[in-house]
């Protein structure tokens, strides 16, 4: 079996400064979002094991003492993290305060699951808490949902209400929970704090409507800056396995027993299950060695290997038996362990061991089968990702069956293909640095670090903030964003736009197949202008064409930028170092860096000529072999279709721009492939309009 191809790799520089507190016992993502506790509306988009819970404790003891706010509800999706929000001393670290919950208030501490009906006696129990001089309470998003029903929104005036893991969140009306903070921001007489470790606030739907997003100031703490500021772990590895026949038969390739691993099995309707969840288990159990048995006080299974280590292994998945389901969680929760290296060794999971999951030796998520929500799968990223002492790597491997001979299988193992791809892509947008775009000469920006000599007016300047790892490129043609909501986009949301355009299937097919690097059809233009410029006008319908074309520019320029940055690094000395040696994590500036000197005079027209998925298709021309990628690139070469209407149109407007510019129209004889596009588009555009088919 082929070994897995890494995707995307991270080299950390090890600092230690996300471990830092600073005289009032806060990390720096805390002390960054604590700057901004005066805030009515908060947004914290912070990457797992960053310390939001303590943040938000910061956050909430200054409200409650200082701000006149009566009361603070915490609010998490499900019971299990209700415990990241116990008792702290934080004065013991320096801090004014303590927090502390009286445990009747702590509503996540009560027997029983998750409530999709929430318990009366709870809701109940909010409507006393509002009652009393208490000044904090724990409960569920459910529980915290009938409240709001039964009591009003009213009751929750002059309340902060603070919502843990954001993501759950939608605008849609369907949510009850999105429609109901949707009410408190239209009364605004709460303040609110919203939390997410995900990078995409809802996969699908907005997390909030434009209007309600933009009364939040929103503090970001990236996992570039976490990830640099660990003490131990050195490396992140984000890999894909393409394997034939039955997965059960390819874990056995990928799996190290003596790596702390979570298994995440496929669901029992996933293509790749068996159908028989607790069978799949059994098998996964005896490709690492002979079961010993059950440990009577953990309920961990022990499993002998062939050198005589004894490997424990965590059974998640089986819940015919409640009691013995019930043993295995407290003893994966005892506190007494937490710092316990040895406790266990392997969890195999379904729906659990993911979201707020806190496993600080976990070393390897081990995923089978695609995930459709990206930020599930950033969420099982963030379970190998918290630093721990012995703790040099993280991988996270996603076992994705390889297309066969059948058409429908093809079809089907090809769209998992595709949304692997995605999902690499978008994680390596998460894990850069972020960007800072101006036109040129727009001048330096303060504390940026511009190389020997500085800034220098007229020439291409590139410049890092070494503290926060955030990048500044000039390009020559950018539109600026006008509006507020327009460069809070191309500041906060780029990753957003960026999400909707990898996902789009037509433009990750024709970007990886029926491209021009490997002999296809396809421009980069066609998937830069055409479909990006699409996708941000669905997406922002509001905005003017010019914003519109400032967040389309912002947006592909940081995802082509850090494609070109990646191929790069992956080519230039540092590649050749020895793998032993120990680096701070500078390849993809260094790529950056070399992309800027090798460019003397960048332009956004320049950007617009880049495919931003050749080099994923090189990663993924080493993990698939030539037949299979031929099959492949044979079944979407297939689906080529001629110039629909919207892209006539939108060819027919941007010929009609490049007119403007050059003083002449573009020509379908031209050797500029682009301006023949453009000279066939608005053809097109003219056929299409006598033929009616335009309002």
């Amino acid at each position: 079996m082929s070994k897995v191809i890494p995707a995307v790799s991270f080299q950390t520089a090890r600092t230690g400064a996300s471990a830092k507190n600073n005289e009032m016992g806060m990390r720096p993502m805390q002390e960054r979002a604590y700057e901004y506790r005066g805030e009515q509306y908060l947004l914290i988009k912070s990457p797992p094991a960053s310390g939001k819970s303590r943040a938000l404790m910061f956050i909430a003891l200054d409200k409650l003492h200082n701000q006149a706010v009566m009361q603070a509800i915490i609010v998490v999706p499900e019971k299990s993290i209700g415990g990241s929000f116990a008792d702290e001393p934080l004065s013991k670290f320096g801090f004014w305060a303590d927090w502390n919950v009286k445990p009747k208030w702590n509503l996540c501490n009560t027997p029983g699951e998750d409530e999709e009906r929430a318990d009366p006696s709870k809701v109940r129990a909010v409507g006393q808490f509002l009652e009393s001089d208490d000044k904090i309470l724990v409960c569920t998003h459910a529980t915290f949902r009938f409240a709001v029903a039964n009591l009003g929104i009213g009751a929750f005036d002059n309340r902060l209400i603070a919502v843990d893991e954001f993501h759950h969140v939608s605008s849609n009306p369907e949510n009850r929970l999105g429609s109901q903070l949707a009410e408190l921001i239209t009364r605004d007489k709460a303040h609110v704090v919203a939390m997410t470790g995900s990078y995409f606030r809802g996969d699908a739907e907005p997390v909030l409507l434009p209007e309600d997003e933009l009364k939040f100031e929103t503090v970001t703490y990236t996992y570039y800056e976490q990830l640099n500021g660990y003490e131990h772990l050195k490396s992140l590895d984000i890999g894909y396995f393409f394997y034939t026949g039955k997965y059960l038969d390819a874990i056995e390739a990928v799996l190290d027993p003596t790596r702390k691993t979570i298994v995440h099995i496929p669901s029992v309707n996933a293509r790749e299950s068996t159908k028989d969840k607790v069978k799949e288990v059994e098998h996964i159990m005896e490709s690492i060695g002979e079961w010993q048995g059950a440990n009577s006080v953990t309920g961990f299974h022990e499993v002998k290997m062939e050198d005589g280590r004894l490997v424990k292994v965590a059974d998640l998945v089986d819940d015919s038996d409640p009691a013995r389901r019930s043993k295995v969680l407290a003893a994966l929760k005892d506190p007494k362990h937490k710092n316990d290296r040895d406790h266990v060794d392997i969890i195999i999971a379904l729906g659990m061991a993911k979201e707020g999951f806190d496993w600080i030796w976990c070393e390897h998520a081990l995923t089978v089968g695609y995930r459709s929500s990206l930020t599930e799968i950033i969420q099982i990223i963030g379970r190998a990702t918290r630093d721990a002492p012995g703790k040099a790597s993280a991988t996270f491997t996603n076992l994705i069956a390889e297309p066969d001979a059948s058409e429908a299988a093809v079809a089907d193992a090809i769209n998992d293909t595709l949304k692997a791809i995605a999902a690499s892509l978008l994680m390596e947008q998460v894990l850069a640095p972020r960007f800072n775009f101006t036109p040129k000469d727009m001048g330096p920006i303060e504390d940026f670090d511009y190389g020997p000599g500085g800034y220098k007016k007229g020439e291409t300047n590139f410049g890092v903030n070494d503290s926060t790892g955030q990048l500044h490129f000039e390009i020559k043609g950018l539109v600026e964003p006008k509006t507020p909501e327009a460069s809070r986009i191309c500041r906060e949301d780029l990753n957003e736009v960026i999400t909707a355009f990898v996902q789009d299937k037509s433009a990750l097919e024709r970007g990886l197949f029926d491209a021009e690097h490997v002999g296809g059809e396809t421009m980069p233009q066609e998937l830069t202008k055409l479909k990006m410029g699409k996708i941000v006008r669905d997406r922002y319908p509001d905005l003017t064409d010019e914003d519109q074309e400032a967040v389309r520019q912002h947006a592909i320029a940081a995802l082509s930028i850090t494609q070109k940055a990646k191929e790069l690094a992956a080519t230039s000395d540092t590649a050749d170092d020895d793998p032993n040696q120990e680096r701070a994590n500078t390849a993809l500036i260094d790529g950056v860096r070399k992309f800027a000197m090798d460019v003397r005079d960048l332009d956004i027209d320049l950007i617009d000529s880049i495919n931003p998925f050749q080099a994923a298709y090189s990663v993924l021309a080493k993990s698939m072999s030539e037949g299979t990628l031929k099959q492949v690139a044979s079944v979407i070469s297939a689906k080529r279709t001629t110039i629909s209407v919207d892209e006539a149109k939108d060819l027919a407007l941007r010929a009609v721009r490049f007119k403007r510019e050059r003083s002449k129209l573009p020509e379908i004889s031209s050797t500029d492939a682009w301006e023949k596009r453009l000279a066939e588009g608005a053809a097109a555009f003219v056929r299409y309009k006598d033929e009616g088919r335009y309002d």
